[in-house]
């Protein structure tokens, strides 16, 4: 056996950046590099086709190393996360036998959503019992205003069943701000800081409880950018750092009480980078505080898949969607996540759902290892550049809202939900344009999927003693998500007492008029519409015919551009104004057949939502 070992990388010269780009000018023909293969990204910065070393030579985000501050590549040295599940509590021993089946399918952190104002001893007993507190993460929500007293019966209970209270982990998770973001309420800056000081005062104790939240998953929820929401949960955990400081805790102390819940979204690349850059932001920030514990820089995060860009119709994608964002968020280095069941958009999670959720992280850990290699991003010269431009963009951010007061208030005076809100409006914008796709909802629907059934369920409410007192005194967050308008052109149809048709003609150029009519299929089954499509016809008054037939509604002419001058006025005319008539593409000749009354064009130019919303105000009354 030859003991020569083969190198291909000797086979290949090396070839310099001006040579790729040289070959790269060459191929493009004229056209510009940077209108042409330059992404212009929304969070504030481009990013180049391809990275080489070189674009990574001074960047001092590949020198640390896994558990090491700046601690960008972990907070640890593994990366085992948390497999967390959320259980909505109304009754505490329902909640348990919940509780307790899910710790023997896999699930290691229990987030637990008390709905109730009558929490006491009793209850927590039944909450907790048969669950080992020192083996699993335990995370409480429930009404801000009770958090003290909560910790302090919890404390009791920890206490009559001997746990050694230095190792045991949780949260508590208060976040009065997430309130006025979401809710509106105005709590004055005095409140939020006694509030946050008396729940760490009363987990003293607990050493490895957090008890201050950082809720940015609610900004990403909202539509925000990658860079708005790390900005401002990095302002957001300044402020409750400060109160906390200021109310007389140890500076490593408060900054071991915060815990910060992020969104994780579809872009892959740039969620696996907003951790990483988190984690160096947030460090530093606490660096300047001069803590006596370096550790006290280890930033706690926890992520749940976003709801924002999650659908009603072909909710199967959905898992498709939370499984990218669960590799994002765990190749990033969360503490925990959660993964959301792809069917809560319409019901509660059922059996199935949540099984699914679950295994979606099991299968990252048990049969991709995911947890066995910490920061395995590291060195890519793509993800490390994306790494510092985010980190960038995010600190520009931090430091506009520090500039304007802190994030308390420009919270209260309406900055902060203004932002968030203009870029939810400019992402609703780019999904009606199709710059933005959701498949299943702008792009390639199911034709023939029926979902009166699902009916979008309202958002679970938090009761509790100020669930509505004061509320909407501020602005809030758009809480809708993304699919939410183009869902209710699809509900419209499906409730109008007639399901409208549109019919192809299809004729000419065979590779224009089979592209034409998969664009124009796919262009209104957004709305629902059933779709008649055809293999061609000779005539248009053969094809206006067969549509007059099977009862048509809308006729679309699919052709070549250069046929259109001829085929488009012949349909109109035989249509006769009998059903709605709609030319597919932008033919140069466009503004003739508008002139001769063609009204219609579907393109890659048109505005989806807005087009079907008006077939649907004239099909449907």
């Amino acid at each position: 056996m030859s003991e020569k070992k083969l190198n291909l990388l000797q086979e290949f010269l090396p070839i310099t950046t001006e040579q790729w780009m040289e070959k790269i000018t060459t191929d493009l023909k004229g056209a510009d590099f940077d209108k042409k293969l330059v992404w212009h990204t929304n969070e504030g910065f481009n990013v180049k086709p391809f990275y080489r070393a070189e674009d990574t030579a001074n960047l001092q985000t590949t020198a640390g190393l896994p558990g090491e501050f700046p601690f960008l590549r972990g907070t640890k040295e593994d990366n085992n996360w948390l497999v967390c599940q959320k259980i909505k509590v109304t009754n505490a021993a329902e909640a348990n036998k919940k509780a307790l089946d899910i710790l023997n399918k896999g699930v290691n952190s229990l987030h637990f959503s008390i709905n109730a104002n009558d929490v006491d001893a009793k209850f927590i007993e039944d909450l907790l019992d048969g669950i080992a507190a020192d083996a699993v993460e335990l995370k409480f929500k429930l009404c801000i205003r009770q958090s003290p007293e909560f910790v302090g019966l919890l404390l009791d209970y920890f206490k009559s069943k001997n746990y050694d209270l230095s190792k045991l982990e949780g949260a508590i998770l208060a976040d009065p701000m997430k309130k006025m973001l979401k809710k509106g309420k105005d709590f004055p800056k005095d409140f939020v800081a006694d509030l946050l000081r008396d729940i760490a005062v009363a987990a003293k104790e607990l050493p490895k409880y957090r008890t201050a939240n950082v809720s940015a998953v609610s900004l990403g929820n909202a539509g925000a950018y990658i860079t708005q929401e790390l900005g401002y949960a990095l302002a957001w955990g300044v402020e409750y750092l400060d109160m906390l400081i200021d109310s007389g805790i140890d500076k490593a102390e408060a900054a071991k009480r915060i815990k910060f819940t992020f969104g994780v979204g579809g872009n892959y690349f740039m969620e696996i980078a907003k951790f990483r850059a988190a984690r160096l932001l947030w460090a530093k920030i606490v660096e300047a505080y001069k803590p006596e514990s370096e550790n006290a820089a280890k930033m706690h995060i926890h992520a749940t898949t976003s709801k924002y860009n999650k659908t009603i119709f072909d909710a199967y994608v959905n898992m498709l969607r939370t499984q990218t964002e669960a590799m994002s968020a765990t190749l990033g280095g969360v503490d925990s996540l959660t993964v959301l069941g792809y069917d809560f958009t319409y019901q509660t999670p059922d059996e199935f759902s949540e099984r699914i959720a679950r295994n979606q992280q099991l299968l990252l850990k048990e049969e991709s290892h995911f947890d066995k290699v910490t920061d395995p991003s590291a060195g890519s010269y793509y993800i490390e550049t994306l790494t510092v431009s985010i980190a960038e963009q995010a600190w520009k951010l931090f430091l506009e809202v520090q500039d304007g007061g802190g994030f308390h208030t420009e919270v209260k005076n309406g900055k902060v939900q203004e932002a968030v809100n203009a870029t939810h409006k400019n992402r609703q914008d780019a999904l009606a344009k199709r710059r933005e796709i959701l498949l299943g909802t702008n792009q390639f629907p199911n034709f023939n999927e029926i979902a009166s059934s699902k009916l979008p369920k309202e958002e679970e409410k938090h009761i509790c003693g100020c669930a509505t007192k004061g509320e909407n005194e501020i602005p809030t967050l758009n809480k809708s998500r993304e699919a939410e308008e183009f869902e209710t052109l699809r509900f419209a149809t499906e409730n109008a007492a007639k399901r409208p048709k549109v019919f192809m003609l299809t004729i000419g150029n065979l590779a224009m008029r089979l592209a034409r009519a998969q664009f124009s299929s796919n262009f209104f089954a957004c709305a629902g519409y059933e779709i008649i499509d055809n293999l061609g016809f000779k005539t248009v008054e053969e094809g206006v015919e067969a549509a007059q037939k099977v009862g048509a509604d809308i006729i679309v002419l699919c052709s070549s551009d250069d046929e259109y001058a001829e085929l488009a006025p012949a349909a109109f005319k035989a249509i006769n104004g009998k059903q709605l008539f709609v030319v597919a593409g932008a033919p140069a000749c466009m503004d003739d057949l508008k002139a001769a009354g063609i009204e219609y064009f579907v393109n890659v130019r048109s505005n989806v939502l807005e087009t079907l919303k008006g077939f649907n105000a004239k099909l449907l009354g």
